[in-house]
This record gives structure tokens, sequence and C-alpha cells, in this order.
């Protein structure tokens, strides 16, 4: 006769260990509670001291990061930041990693970083006017790419488009290091009224809570957990932890959201995002120094016999909690009802200084809030200085014919048209958009609706230069931001940014966060471009090879009269073309070296800060006295590949010269930093060169607007086959041909 045995149940330790605690961490926790905590109370310990939730491994860092300024109105800590744009007005912006998720189940991934990000705008009382994207694909022939590029596009593109709010700008970028790990930033940016910004610190006892949006279900539950912790051959099975988007609900709940704090009910207002129910209440009720109880019987759910836990860790979508005023919660109920939102008082704020659950009558939770945010980890990790790929000598760059060079870099995968990824995206809906990504300028731009004024934004990174030099890279996504801005005459004003990497508990991963921090802290402090609000994103590795480190830069700035601002797209026959700035032939981590050549090698471009100022501060001056007529930055492929980027979109030849000592391969493609391409009429030329001398700024003629023909140092493309090689690719890749 045989007997069979059930497993022995699990240990408190041996659960903590399963939702990402670390022994030492779980001890904390029975310190704290001077006794074990029960199921409920483990999952909320475990998701707030999650990395995507605690910062645990970045939060000594981030101190580094300069987050005040004279159009601050709010820094990092809050659900969004919030700058000044003169005459009364706010703009409320941040960007957020969807990495994880997006791998998993690319669609709604993607979707639902479109939409979690929009909540934290409005939030704060900003109605959401404009979306960004920064994508990193794996390498083109991978097997999953394909998929993953038309699921994440399609996702984006849903959510965004029947929310009814405007894509106009990003980057998508592909490379061998995303094979196991995509990368999906979102960035909102939102406009309000600067005297009604609303916050997320509960203000007193007493106070009903009330929750309103979608019901509760069983999606997301530990998406948190699972953005915190590597992937393996097993990431398929993550799927459950992905949340379920709905873009209709989202625009109810937007408007519903406004007309709530336009009623003058609201006392404080957190969207539920990571962590849901219970990184809303424990962080409403912890900022006010209060307590808060909770009925989960009152919760809305749409699924039958939900368990607490799964109530307080589910990441369903489209959900608030907001802290009404005393006596107005028929206000909140009335516009609920209108916008045909569920919602319910699931609760009142106290002075307990707990976060006490109730369920079927029964207390299932209460636990102090004090150590779940004064307490949570907070490492200094051990890291090394990264390895530095070492500064190229011209004589050690191979030569290739420049036309050659030029198609071959103009038709791979970074630079090749994304025409059919943001045809996909709704890109003029509200009707300000001013400039996108089918526009011919280095940001998007939209009006402030009533007002002369327009933002301006931009999302930027260079991944490959991080990879050699962190401390460099840094830097440079930093200047690029702040260039994009200043070549359509925007003043640069402050950013956010979403920093991906691998594994902290690494010290060579670890040395590139804090020597990228390190770098993006210099450029923000040298140019006054604030941080104020971002978002981590670690553990971004699969079987243990983790991501190239990728600290996206997402940027706001301001023009004051829009009518001032240039593109690159409205060059005219017969005007100069001006290279701002100096060409020392930094070729280094080069797209030309890596896909001419397929080396990956040579230390990134230096950036010079004081240079990168005067020079943007000429630029930004020639735009506003209207001298400027087109304006591109250089970046990715150097010069002439700006000049393609120039041509192709005013559709007007160009014709070059080298008027360096440089050999031309090197001219024409080193990826030199603090440089501009500008386009003046031939009479001013004179006049700008001589501006540019007495600002000690290099500004060099080099070349004229004409004909058909991209000409340079041997090279005749006609640009209908420069445009021809540059739109071909993505299209064929997304039916199966390349």
């Amino acid at each position: 006769m045989s007997t069979t045995t059930s497993p022995a149940p699990k240990s408190m330790a041996d659960k903590a260990a399963e939702y990402g605690l670390k022994p030492d961490e779980y001890q904390v926790v029975l310190d704290r509670l001077g006794r074990e905590p029960n199921d409920v109370e483990l999952g909320v310990f475990s998701v707030m001291w999650s990395e995507h939730c605690s910062y645990k491994s970045s939060r000594l860092h981030l101190r580094k990061f300069p987050v005040t300024g004279p159009r601050v109105i709010c820094g990092p800590g809050e659900n969004a930041g919030v700058i000044d744009i003169d005459d009364g007005q706010a703009c409320i912006f941040k960007m957020e990693s969807h990495n994880h998720p997006s791998f998993i189940e690319p669609y709604q991934g993607a979707a639902t970083g479109v939409g979690g990000i929009m909540r934290d705008v409005f939030t704060m009382g900003a109605r959401p006017v404009a979306l960004l994207n920064a994508l990193r694909f794996g390498e083109p022939g991978h097997p999953k790419t394909r998929r993953l590029v038309e699921g994440v596009v399609s996702g984006i593109g849903g959510y965004g488009n029947c929310v009814g709010v405007p894509t106009v700008a990003g980057e998508t970028n592909f490379h061998s290091g995303y094979n196991g790990n995509i990368l999906v930033n979102a960035m909102c940016v939102g406009l309000a009224d600067a005297d009604k910004i609303f916050y997320s610190a509960a203000p007193e006892p007493g106070l009903p809570v009330v929750y309103f949006g979608s019901k509760t279900g069983r999606d997301g539950i530990h998406g948190a957990t699972m953005s915190s912790a590597e992937f393996s051959e097993d990431s398929e099975e993550k799927r459950p932890t992905v949340q379920v988007g709905d873009p209709f609900a989202e625009k109810l709940l937007i408007e519903a959201t406004l007309e709530l704090m336009a009623s003058g009910a609201v006392a404080a207002i957190q969207d539920m995002g990571a962590a849901g129910l219970t990184s809303s209440s424990v962080e409403m009720a912890g900022k006010g120094g209060l307590g808060i109880t909770l009925d989960l019987d009152k919760v809305p759910q749409r699924e039958v016999n939900m368990t607490a836990y799964e109530m307080m860790l589910s990441e369903s979508q489209e959900r608030m909690l907001a802290i009404l005023k005393p006596g107005r919660e028929a206000d909140g109920q009335r516009i609920f009802e209108k916008w045909g939102l569920d919602a319910a008082v699931i609760g009142e704020t106290n002075t307990s200084g707990h976060i006490v659950l109730l369920h079927h009558g029964e207390v299932v939770c209460d636990l102090p809030l004090s150590p779940l945010s004064d307490d949570a980890p907070l490492y200094d990790r051990p890291w090394v200085e990264p390895a530095q790929e070492p500064q190229l000598h011209a004589s050690e760059v191979p030569v290739a014919p420049v036309g050659d060079a030029l198609l071959k870099i103009m038709s791979c995968p970074d630079m090749a048209s994304k025409r059919w990824l943001w045809e996909q995206y709704d890109r003029h809906v509200m009707a300000d958009t001013l400039s996108d990504s089918s526009t011919g300028h280095d940001a998007g731009m939209v009006r402030v609706h009533g007002t002369k004024k327009a933002l301006a934004v931009t999302s930027d990174c260079t991944p490959r230069y991080v990879k050699a030099n962190p401390y460099e890279g840094g830097k440079q996504a930093v200047a690029e931001a702040w260039r994009n801005l200043t070549a359509v005459g925007a003043e640069p004003i402050a950013i956010t940014d979403n920093l991906n990497f691998g594994n902290p508990e690494k010290p060579e991963i670890m040395g590139q966060i804090v020597r990228a921090i390190d770098g993006m802290a210099e450029a923000c402090r040298e140019l006054a471009f604030p941080v104020v609000s971002g978002n981590v994103s670690l553990y971004n590795e699969t079987n243990g090879i983790a991501i190239p480190p990728t600290p996206t830069v997402g940027a706001v700035g301001l023009l004051k009269d829009y009518d001032q601002r240039v593109g690159f797209n409205k060059v005219r026959p017969g005007q100069v073309l001006l290279l701002v700035g100096e060409t020392k032939g930094e070729m280094g981590s080069t797209l030309y070296l890596r896909e001419v050549f397929g080396l990956e090698i040579g230390a990134p471009p230096k950036v010079d800060l004081e240079s990168e100022k005067a020079n943007g501060v000429l630029v930004r001056r020639l735009i506003k006295t209207g001298v400027a007529k087109g304006v591109h930055d250089l970046s990715d492929g150097g010069l002439l590949c700006a000049a393609a980027d120039m041509a192709l979109a005013s559709k007007v030849g160009l014709e070059l010269k080298n008027p360096s000592d440089l050999d031309d391969h090197i001219f024409a493609f080193a990826e030199d930093q603090a440089r501009y391409l500008v386009a003046v009429d031939e009479a001013a030329a004179h006049l700008v060169i001589a501006q540019a001398a007495e600002a000690e700024v290099p500004v060099a003629v080099v070349g004229v607007a004409t004909g058909t023909d991209l000409i340079y140092a041997g090279l005749c493309v006609s640009l209908d086959r420069l445009r021809e090689t540059n739109e071909a690719w993505l299209p064929a890749y997304m039916a199966g041909k390349a």
C-alpha cells in the first residue's frame, strides 16, 4: 500500500523570497513588525520595496541630479514634474518604462505604458497634449524582433489614437544587445494652470477615500515585482503579470478626473499604477503623515471571489484613488455617473499612521506606514569603474568610398526612415501639433492652445556612446536633448529621465549606472537643465546578458512665439550652409564604423559643455532674429547624414565642401558634439561669421543649396535615389522581405 504526502506548506520566509524580498530585507520586516506578516502584508511590503517602486539601488545616486531652477514648480517626488511656462500656465511631464511587459506581451505592454504615463500627468491636473516614445529593439534578424516591433507600434498607436492625444516625437533603434529585453519608454506632456496643480499627499484625517475608474481584476498582479527581476527562458510564462488596457475607459477617466478637479472637491489624488491600490493608498497616507483604512468589500471588482491580496496587488488599468474634501462625495458621484465610471467610497483617512485593510468584516492587514517608506532598502551597491574604449587615431579609421558609406548608413535600421512606424500614430489630433516626426524638425512642437507659445519636446540617448564610456555618454544624452530643443528655437527648460540598465547587483553594471548619472548630472548643472521627474528600470537582462546602458532623456523647451520656430525642411536654392561648432574628427563609436565596417570600437565624442552653451546661444539668436532659415543638429552619422536629412526634407540638392585639414571621410562622418548645420541667405553669411567670431564660436561655410543632387568629395547622388534608399528598409522588413 502506497501513501502520498502533501508538500510542506511554504514558510513566510520562502514566500518572501518568491515575492522578491532578500533574506536581510525580510528580516527588517520582522524587526519592524515584531511578528511575521500575513500574506497580504507580505505582498504590500514586497511591492513597495521592489526595485520598481523603491529605487533601492539608484536612490543614493539620483540625489546628484539638480532638481530646482527658476521655472521648476515641482521636481521629483510627485507623479510628474511641473515647470512654469509663463502667463500662469504650467507644463507637466514625465517619462516611464514598460520594458518587461512589452517584451512578454508587446501590444498590451506598450499600450498600458502609454495609458500609465498619461495618468501620471492628468492626476496632477494637466490635460495631456503630446506623447513621445523611445523604442529599442533587437537586431532585425532575431526571430522575435519583427513581431515585437509590430506589437509595440500597434499598442502605442492603438491606445494613443483612441484616447485622442497626438504622438509627436520619439526614436527607434535596433541592436543585438536588446534581443532578450526590448525597451519601451513612454513620455507624456500636459498643460495646466500653474495655480491648479494637484498633489498626492492626504492633507488631514477624516476625509473620504474614493476609488473611481475601471473595475479591479486579476491582471497585472505582481507586475512591479516582475519588472524588478531578470528574465530567463520562462519569460513567456509571466504573461499573466501584464496589464490589459482600455483606451476608451482612459478617455472617460481623463474627462471625469479633470471635471472632478474643477469642481473643487479634490483634496488629494493619485493614479493606480505600479503596485495598484497598494502604492496609491500607501503613498497618499504616508506623504501626509496620516493613516488610512480601506474596506476592500467596497472595491468595484470585475471577477468573483477576489482575495484581499489580489485586490491590493492588481495592476488593472484606468483606475484612480482620490481623497475628497468633507461632504463632497455626492459631487464626485454625480461626475462619475455622468462619465459612466465605477466608483465607491472605500475608506477614510485617520491619525493612526497605519494602513488597515478590512475584508469580509475582518482585519486582513494592519501595517505601520513609516517602515514602508522610511525603511525601504537603500543600497550603496559595490561598483567598479566601467571599462572604457580607447581613443581612436585618424590612422586607425578604415577608409570607404564616401558615397557607398552614405547610402549604407542612411539605409541602416537606425537611420532608415521610420515612416511605416509613425504613420500609425495620430500626430495631429487636437489640432495643435506644429511639428512631428514627419516634418523635418529636431523636436516635436505643440501649440499652447489659445496663445502664441509652443512647447518643444524630444527624446534622446545614444546607447553605443554610453556603453563605450558611461560618463561621456550620459553627458551626451542630456546635451543632445538640449541641442534638439535649441535647433527648433526653443529655450530648453527641464528634463525627465528613464534610466534603463541591467542587474545593479553586478559591480560592472552598477558602475555604468553611477558614471552615467554622474555625466548626466554634470550636463544638467552646466546647461541649467534640471531633472523634474523620471523613472529607473533595472534588471533589463535575460539569462545574465544585460542590455546596452540606455539612460534616455526626455526634454521640454518653450517657444514664446511659435512663428519663430525653424526646422530643416525649408532650405531654398541659393542659401549658404554654415557649420556651427568645431570638427576635430571624433570617429570612435560612430555609425560609420558600425554600419560600414561592423566595428563597435573607440571612445565616443567628448562633450564640451561650454561649447554646447556658447554654440547653442548663437543658434537660438540666429533663429529668433530670422537669420537662420534652416537648422539641423549633427548627431548620428555626422555632417553628411545631417545634410542628407536636410536635402530630403527640403527637396533641394546640397553641394558640400570640406574646408578642414581632415580626410574627406572623417570630416563627413565624424560625430563631434555641439554642432549644427545652419542654412542662411547668402547676404547674411558674412554677418553670421562676424557674430560667431565675436562670440568665439567656430563657424565655417560648408556648402550651398542647389540642384537636385547631394554632392560631396566625388559623391553625386540624386535625391530620388537617396530617398528610395532611406525609405525602403522598414516597409520591406515588416513585410518579411528584408
